[in-house]
């Protein structure tokens, strides 16, 4: 696979049209102003979220619920939430295909904080039949976006639901620029899409094997009388100034991890993530995070030399099954989740058109 010399956006992606000297389309046509009217628009977003977060201080017994996953931007997020900004803080995790590394994350950071932590273990059985149907029934844009777009808006709904029932005006949740997906989120979810839609994938009710108390699961605001007040859900990572480098090397300093390597995003990734990306890899040509990681080279906010040999070494070492990276095996978490899936290479497969589990948002 050949990469933009530039971004390393892989040749594979639709659209990335290298020339002769190796650089993507999107490298080519990049416009400096476009950095400007993104800088007006975060700074927009900034003034926003400054002032939500004075004004939500100091009503209830928290001022937000945080989701924490242990990764390195959730992390940053509530050590930013309490230190700097002095909010009571309500962290929230799902217990659902963490990892053990990302757990001792978890563990350390609520210590060094001293914050409340709430965890929600959903039935098992749930998540690996819902898993289990989304991987033998992909739609067109692949294994990573099908079951992320139906998974985030479970837990994304769990954090609402929780915020709701304990009185908490806001949820805040680590995600970096570009996640999600601009259709459903830039800075924070709209009060139409809290306050109106139902977020249950249409796709999943057309496969008919879910009962209707597992479609409930998903956030559903027809559930509560006219007229409730919902929380606001923001991304403070779409408002504050992000570097991927930077916030590594501070949640080590921090002392927010057990170890410096739990803060790559490498090591603390769902396992079931190294899965989908093995079913990408084979069935789309390339793994569907490159295009992320690439925007964030192209816009200066994650360093290309961390990348370079690091993202085709991993696409190699998860395509092919082999041993691991670090102190991970990759090949055989790829392996361990297609038996606790009880799936094969051969199920893994794309039949489903474009948009299928999407809701109407």
């Amino acid at each position: 696979m050949t990469r933009c010399v530039r971004c390393l956006l892989p040749s594979a992606v639709p659209g990335a049209d290298l020339d002769k000297n190796g650089v993507c389309y999107l490298c080519r046509n990049y416009d400096p102003n476009i950095e400007q009217l993104q800088e007006a628009q975060r700074l927009n977003y900034e003034r926003d979220l400054e002032r939500t977060l004075k004004e939500t201080r100091g009503g209830k017994d928290y001022d937000a619920v945080i989701c924490l996953s242990g990764g390195k931007d959730s992390l940053y997020l509530l050590y930013r939430a309490v230190k700097d900004y002095g909010l009571r803080v309500l962290a929230f995790t799902i217990d659902a295909n963490i990892p053990d590394v990302a757990w001792a994350s978890i563990r350390k950071a609520i210590e060094v904080l001293q914050v409340d932590h709430l965890v929600y273990r959903p039935p098992v059985d749930f998540y690996r039949k819902l898993f289990h149907y989304l991987l033998q029934n992909q739609e067109s844009r692949g294994a990573v976006y099908t079951i992320s777009y139906v998974y985030a808006p479970l837990f994304e709904g769990n954090a609402l639901t929780i915020a709701y029932e304990k009185g908490i005006p806001l949820v805040l949740a680590g995600y970096s620029p570009g996640q999600p997906e601009k259709a459903r989120m830039e800075y924070e979810f709209s009060r139409k899409l809290i306050s109106e839609t139902d977020w249950t994938p249409p796709g999943l009710r057309e496969a008919r094997l879910f009962s209707e108390a597992e479609l409930t699961r998903f956030w559903n605001p027809a559930r509560y009388p006219a007229a409730t007040q919902f929380p606001r859900y923001i991304a403070p990572f779409h408002a504050w100034k992000y570097h991927q480098g930077e916030i590594m090397q501070n949640i080590v300093e921090l002392g927010l991890v057990p170890h410096k390597s739990n803060a790559d995003p490498v090591f603390s990734n769902y396992p079931v993530n190294w899965l989908l990306m093995y079913s990408d890899l084979k069935n789309l040509g390339y793994n569907p995070y490159a295009p992320e990681f690439a925007a964030l080279i192209r816009s200066g906010k994650a360093s290309r030399s961390d990348w370079v040999v690091k993202m085709p070494l991993i696409d190699y070492i998860i395509k092919k099954r082999l041993g691991g990276w670090g102190n991970m095996r990759l090949g055989r978490i790829v392996t361990e989740q297609m038996k606790w899936l009880n799936l094969k290479r051969d199920n893994l497969i794309i039949n489903k058109p474009f948009g299928w589990y999407d809701p109407k948002f």
